[in-house]
């Protein structure tokens, strides 16, 4: 590559929050220009993604130089993307990040979608986290994620399929393509198998199977924003609050479970993705659903999936 010469733009890969928070291996090009890439297990080479999921917290910080930075985390049905908005982001981007801070502020749900920029920090002990750096990002409705979620678990699905048929080949760029793995996922297949070793697969496929049940509306809560629960509206009240707050906390997490048990029970993840879009904090959340398990209103036909008794 020539000196000054942009490199091109890259492709945005629809992704789980799972697949992407899970990647270890990145890659960094020489060049003044050249894009840096974070590598999944699956073997996706991502500079950039496609994801959408709930707000869960948006904040802003100062930095040591001066400068205002907003860091935010948003859930989709496997787990947590964590994102940053600096002053380096474009004006667009930084008006809807301030209008995102004082829906948050509130206690208003947000179905989010952005594109963003893969991003990773390694540390003095060589561990590797992930984030994102958002290029554009808008309000969605339940509807409009549905249709993210559909494309996304269709796209795992071909890299998982991919993955499972590069095993037989030989871990080569001649043999993978002999096996008829596209050429836009041989060389992070290559890696990949070679920093990650073996990996299980069961769950994505879990993930998976999740996000359509809420993109084929069986499981409507956790796709669609809620009202808030009412502040306090002083210290003096602060403490019967929180008292109820607990009660109800239980008797919305009974509620989720009733509403989505397809026969099979539900989810751990689900419960309390579910739990925190209706405003309630996790930790409380998680913290209630094992006094529900240890009280015996609660039974799980097998480990983390939870069934009403009787």
């Amino acid at each position: 590559m020539q000196s000054g010469t942009r490199a091109k733009r890259q492709p945005a890969w629809h992704m789980l929050a799972s697949e992407f928070s899970e990647a270890t291996l990145n890659e960094k090009g020489s060049g003044e220009y050249d894009p840096s890439f974070v590598i999944t297990k699956l073997g996706a080479k991502v500079n950039r993604v496609v994801v959408a999921g709930l707000l869960e917290r948006l904040e802003v910080r100062e930095t040591s130089n001066g400068s205002t930075l907003y860091q935010g985390q948003m859930r989709d049905p496997s787990g947590l993307h964590y994102f940053s908005v600096g002053d380096y982001a474009s004006e667009s981007m930084r008006e809807l990040t301030l209008s995102l801070v004082e829906k948050t502020e509130v206690g208003e749900p947000v179905l989010l979608l952005m594109v963003a920029k893969s991003r990773w920090y390694q540390t003095d002990e060589g561990a590797v986290y992930t984030s994102l750096r958002p290029e554009e990002a808008c309000e969605i409705d339940a509807q409009q994620y549905a249709l993210w979620l559909a494309r996304t678990c269709e796209d795992t699905l071909q890299r998982m399929k991919y993955f499972t048929d590069s095993l037989s080949a030989e871990p080569t760029r001649e043999g993978l393509l002999a096996a008829e793995i596209p050429e836009y996922m041989v060389d992070g297949l290559i890696v990949s198998r070679n920093h990650y070793g073996e990996i299980d697969t069961e769950n994505y496929t879990l993930n998976i199977m999740q996000a359509l049940d809420i993109a084929e509306g069986r499981m409507e809560a956790a796709s669609q924003p809620v009202s808030a629960p009412v502040a306090p509206t002083s210290d003096a009240d602060e403490g019967e609050v929180k008292s109820g707050g607990e009660s109800e906390v239980k008797d919305s997490i009974l509620s989720i479970i009733e509403q989505l048990d397809q026969g099979d029970g539900v989810d751990f993840e689900t419960v309390l993705t579910n739990a925190v879009a209706r405003g309630f904090d996790r930790s409380l959340a998680e913290e209630k659903l094992d006094e529900l398990s240890n009280e015996g209103t609660l039974h799980e036909p097998r480990f983390g999936w939870f069934r009403i008794v009787g």
